[in-house]
């Protein structure tokens, strides 16, 4: 008699979540008609698909396997185990003895440059774990031992994981051809037997999004799905004039009287590397200051339209198109040297990095192509690169391939700062706060204008004074004449 598994999965109707089981052999899946339904009235668990709750195994004996951590790009050899995930629905972390299905995530791991979650490519039960928290783990070496009987007919006697970073695409060979999708996605479409060969993707370079399977669904199943939610023009709520923001109370931290030693790990580590390659570079600083006015009446005309979109609009967006009008005229800006200063190489894209200070530490996420973008694009992009910066998962595709640096260290205060240069960029720009100061126009009348500083650092083994100055001042002149940008916008 074959042994039988338990499978229990949970699912929403009317505001209810529904607990039905099924019986799965372990030698082949049947899947059964439910044998009964539970209604549970929790209203405040919001989980929109199918969660795998229950899974108990009777007398599994498949074959264990080393679940290995993979190369996860990018020369990093070793990451720090930041989180074992939780187990579905149970709201518990992973363990041994726990039950996990393909596509499901196991741990999230911490590297020096990204936050990377690994997941599961076989169904089966985690017999060891090899590291606790805060753990340093190490590519090639395994991360869990799972029990499964995907390779009991196999040779094989090592399965190593794939390394999947948050919102980087996950390919699946169908026919000779190459089917973009992440491994939600992918998992969406194995439940629902869909084969993503027959699904026409949405996205980017083809890119099958969640959408396309639900609208796959509905053309085949006749289904009515909720439809997506449309923005409309809804300007920001009004804010009450007079009215002062508290500044939030926080508490001391106590003093405990005792030195402490830690190693320095992730986003620190990387800081380590990069600062001391940057002690190498010959900078020099320029400093400018910046009328923007202009702009701070163009940006209040835009930010119901944004908002309008989803989308909040920061002054970053305009920097960062502006620098990108500038660079097209000064490209040996946006360029890199390689390590004896031999060769130059001269970036075709413009992929500016904005600094970021998180509490993971100083990260640096670069908006891809502003040469090609618009500025409602550069601000949907920048909103995405913050809000999971704050949350620390960045992707390593979001830190690396940056050609050019602005640091707006006026976010948080202070005027002028000394940027340091992040190899292999050859310059950065820090951009101090806004203040309403006060000017003279061309008629000799004073005015309240609102001035920004910014301070530039290059290398000077390849990029002299002048050509600094150049770039600065066009770079000044988009900004502070917000309609010339319109004359160059392609």
């Amino acid at each position: 008699m074959a042994a039988v598994r338990v499978l229990g999965t949970w699912s929403r109707n009317a505001g209810r979540l529904i607990c039905v089981r099924y019986f799965q052999t372990c030698n082949n899946v049947h899947i059964l008609k439910p044998k009964y339904v539970c209604f549970f009235g929790y209203p405040s668990f919001k989980y929109s698909h199918p969660h795998q709750l229950l899974q108990t195994s009777a007398a599994l004996q498949g074959q264990i396997v080393q679940f290995k951590l993979s190369d996860i790009g990018e020369g990093i050899r070793e990451v720090t185990i930041k989180e074992w995930c939780f187990v579905s629905f149970s709201f518990r972390y992973v363990k041994e003895g726990d039950t996990v299905s393909q596509f499901d995530s196991i741990c999230e791991v911490q590297s020096d440059k990204a936050s990377v979650t690994i997941t599961s490519r076989y169904d089966g039960v985690i017999k060891k774990l090899y590291y606790n928290l805060d753990d340093i783990a190490y590519v090639g070496k395994p991360l869990v031992d799972i029990e499964t009987e995907a390779l009991k007919d196999s040779e094989e006697d090592v399965v190593e994981t794939p390394a999947v970073s948050h919102d980087e695409h996950t390919h699946q060979e169908i026919k000779g051809q190459k089917t973009l999708a992440t491994p939600a996605v992918r998992r969406l479409a194995m439940e629902n037997n869909i084969k993503l060969s027959e699904v026409v993707g949405s996205g980017k370079d083809g890119r099958i999004l969640k959408e396309d399977i639900l609208n796959y669904l509905e053309k085949q199943t006749g289904a009515i799905l909720p439809p997506s939610p449309k923005a409309e023009l809804v300007p920001p709520p009004p804010t009450p004039k007079g009215k002062v923001t508290p500044m939030p109370a926080s508490k001391p931290p106590a003093f405990t009287g005792r030195d402490r030693t830690e190693p320095i790990k992730g986003f620190h580590k990387a800081m380590v590397k990069t600062m001391s390659a940057a002690l190498k570079i010959p900078h020099f600083g320029y400093c400018d200051e910046v009328d923007l006015t202009e702009l701070v009446k163009l940006r209040e005309e835009l930010k119901p339209i944004a908002f309008a979109r989803g989308i909040k609009l920061s002054f970053m967006p305009f920097f960062l198109k502006a620098a990108s009008l500038g660079l097209l005229q000064f490209p040996i800006l946006n360029a890199s040297v390689d390590e004896n200063c031999q060769h130059i190489t001269y970036k075709a894209s413009h992929n500016i990095g904005v600094a970021m200070d998180t509490e993971q530490g100083l990260i640096v996420p670069n908006v891809k192509n502003v040469q090609i973008c618009s500025i409602f694009e550069i601000a949907t992009e920048l909103n995405r690169l913050q809000k999971l910066g704050s949350i620390g998962q960045l992707s390593t595709t979001d830190l690396a391939g940056g050609t050019f640096t602005l640091s707006n260290i006026g976010s948080i205060g202070g005027t002028y700062t000394k940027p340091v240069i992040l190899p292999p960029e050859v310059a950065i720009g820090a951009l101090g706060s806004i203040k309403a100061l006060p000017r003279f126009n061309h008629k000799g009348e004073v005015y309240k204008a609102q001035i920004m500083n910014v301070s530039w650092s290059a290398d000077h083994r390849i990029i002299d004074g002048a050509t600094m100055s150049r770039f600065s001042n066009l770079w000044k002149s988009y900004l502070e004449n917000p309609a010339f940008m319109l004359l160059d916008l392609k």
